[in-house]
């Protein structure tokens, strides 16, 4: 999957139709304005299998739509193989740490660095909360989260 000298990150959330796919969005966005998307392998995932080939929550779609970008995203759960092609996964809470965490163990040669996409917050918010129960601006605040946490990664990454 990831070309010989490409970087690559997944992000990933327990159903990745609101926090994942907007972190992923965010972050191909910063990538091209970088003008180094053509170095990466972007791509976003669950940790469940509910919303598999379902497209992004719409209020998530409406945020991103407000701030200039657009998704094309499905919702796919994570597979073993994720573990060997990725560098980074990036998720968004203590939960999909854990599941993640367990699941790597049960790949062989598992090399993905698995991280808190939180942990390169500036401002320090190392869990990006679900806002799927939550109103438009749980999902705005979810998008500023992503913002600050992907422009300190890519930099970090460039």
């Amino acid at each position: 999957m990831a070309a010989t000298g490409s970087k690559s990150v997944l992000f990933v959330c327990l159903g990745n139709i609101c926090r994942s796919p907007i972190a992923e969005a965010v972050f191909r966005k910063m990538a091209t304005d970088s003008g180094v998307v053509d170095k990466w392998v972007i791509d976003s995932g669950a940790t469940s299998d509910w919303n598999t080939g379902s497209s992004p929550d719409t209020r998530g779609l409406a945020c991103l739509r407000k701030h200039g970008i657009e998704t094309s995203h499905r919702a796919r759960q994570v597979t073993k193989d994720d573990f060997m092609n990725f560098e980074y996964i990036l998720c968004m809470d203590e939960n999909n740490l854990s599941d993640l965490n367990k699941k790597a163990k049960s790949v062989k040669n598992a090399t993905a660095k698995i991280e808190l996409l939180g942990s390169y917050d500036p401002q320090n918010q190392r869990i990006i909360k679900d806002p799927y129960y939550g109103s438009d601006a749980d999902f705005e605040n979810v998008y500023e989260q992503c913002l600050r946490c992907c422009k300190a990664f890519l930099e970090k990454n460039s």
